[in-house]
């Protein structure tokens, strides 16, 4: 058990870190959920992938969270006679949604096509991660006339995005669909919605997965990831109808300027702590490790930052998908990590004094925290079956570690995702009294506790019923 670190770490599964050995290596050194990217790879591979998550895992004694990240609209161009052209500011170049044969220097065919309907003349479009900046002149029936104002290579499927937002692409398209019914089939922990605008895309998204889901008793949890310029101002309203929230630094650094994005991360991370939500913060944390075996000075202080922040997770795309040294890049990440954690603040009272909530479940999880804190208690033990006792706990800042005992293996896989939470599997007795005596048995033989510790415990009686925590025992270890 890695006690000494409560931020999670979530790592995507590519063709780096596709062998078996080095996946079960990476969950030792500290993976807490897997990233499936379903913008690559059909079913059959996301099945046999997910598999291969569960048995690594199994094999390195821990239980992983698998997210199934959605790829959303493709907002991209088509494809070059010749794969890439090179662009100089001052050129015109045609974005041609009607366009059939492969792209040459005047112009390509796009992917997208509602994108002559979604701009305008004066528009600013940002190609390929914004390395190229495009005005639009004029827009022609299906073609978008544009002049190129940053150039550079433009090459194949590249992404576009308009600068302040504006495209009208749902948040889940037919792939999206048949992907979460495939998600759904391996029960995937965690469902990551691209490009989500609202509520109503998260909504539906929540419907889609609860139909596909249904035939397996699962329920999975929702990410809805922020990147969109639209999304910002509904940011409460996604928040109230997900799970948690992913914050997209890529594509939402385009849309909104890149000097807009430090601040608003720090807003986001703030409002779903807030909102007892889980949060994820993505994108080039660790990038230049894709090549080189250590981190630069300002990845290290990026990924401590947003766990000064309260972050539940900091993320890996091609670092861990792609890069040379996915196994090197996790122990890294693992060690920022604790070594941020070790330098903030303790809590302090008002945390929970301010802390408003109207049901007991919730009092007796703010108590449990408030008197653990001030007894100086070894662990604090949440007896839960849905895992909300634990997200709560694990919404304040506070330097005893959380551990769930749960019977439910679809709550523990899914609590792996919660700050300073470490998720237990243990099936309990109805009989509240032998339930806290199997839970100190299960805490002796981990040796989280020892004679003379004290912890704090929760639970609910009638026991397991959701939503029925209603009792805290203070317990010292004989």
């Amino acid at each position: 058990m890695q006690v000494s670190r409560a931020t999670k770490i979530v790592a995507t599964l590519g063709p780096a870190s596709s062998d078996p050995q080095l996946l079960e290596q990476m969950v030792r050194e500290g993976v807490n959920v897997v990233r499936l990217n379903f913008s690559h790879g059909k079913a059959q591979d996301h099945i046999d992938r997910a598999t291969m998550v569960r048995e690594a895992a199994q094999r390195a004694g821990r239980e992983v969270a698998i997210m199934a990240d959605l790829q959303g609209p493709k907002i991209r161009v088509g494809k070059f006679a010749e794969g890439k052209v090179w662009l100089e500011p001052g050129m015109r170049f045609v974005l041609d949604a009607s366009r059939t044969e492969l792209g040459d220097i005047n112009g390509v065919g796009l992917d997208y096509k509602e994108l002559p309907r979604d701009v305008k003349a004066g528009d600013v479009l940002l190609l390929n991660d914004g390395l190229i900046v495009m005005t639009v002149e004029a827009v022609r029936g299906d073609a978008v006339h544009t002049i190129v104002k940053l150039g550079g290579e433009l090459s194949n499927n590249k992404g576009i995005n308009k600068q302040g937002g504006g495209l009208t692409a749902p948040a889940l398209t037919a792939k999206d669909m048949e992907d979460i019914k495939t998600a759904m089939s391996f029960q995937a922990d965690y469902v990551a919605v691209s490009f989500p605008k609202n509520a109503t895309d998260m909504e539906m998204a929540r419907q889609l997965c609860n139909v596909a889901a249904a035939q397996y008793g699962h329920k999975p949890g929702l990410i809805a990831k922020i990147e969109r310029a639209e999304a910002i101002p509904r940011l409460e309203e996604i928040l109230k109808v997900s799970d948690g929230i992913m914050v997209a630094r890529g594509d939402l650094a385009v849309e909104v300027g890149h000097a807009a994005v430090p601040a608003l991360q720090k807003k986001m991370i703030r409002m779903a702590r807030d909102m007892d939500k889980v949060v994820i913060t993505a994108t080039q944390m660790m990038e230049s490790m894709i090549t080189n075996p250590v981190p630069t000075r300002a990845e290290v202080s990026d990924v401590a930052n947003a766990v000064l922040d309260g972050t539940d997770a900091v993320m890996l795309s091609a670092e861990t998908a792609a890069g040379k040294f996915p196994l090197e890049t996790v122990r890294e990440m693992a060690a920022i990590c604790a070594a941020a954690e070790a330098a903030e603040d303790r809590v302090k009272d008002a945390d929970f004094s301010n802390s408003p909530f109207k049901r007991t479940d919730q009092a007796i999880a703010i108590g449990a925290l408030f008197t653990a804190h001030h007894l100086g208690a070894k662990a604090i033990v949440a007896m839960t079956d849905s895992g909300s006792t634990a997200l709560w706990m694990s919404r304040h800042r506070i330097h005893i570690p959380i551990y769930a005992l749960t019977p439910r293996l679809a709550t523990q896989r899914k609590m792996a995702l919660y700050r300073n939470v470490r998720p237990l599997l243990m099936d309990t007795s109805a009989d509240r009294d032998t339930a806290l005596d199997q839970a100190k048995t299960h805490l002796l033989m981990r040796g989280i506790v020892q004679s003379g510790d004290v912890y704090a415990i929760t639970c609910g009686e009638p026991m397991g019923q959701p939503g029925g925590t209603n009792m805290l025992k203070i317990c010292r270890v004989e």
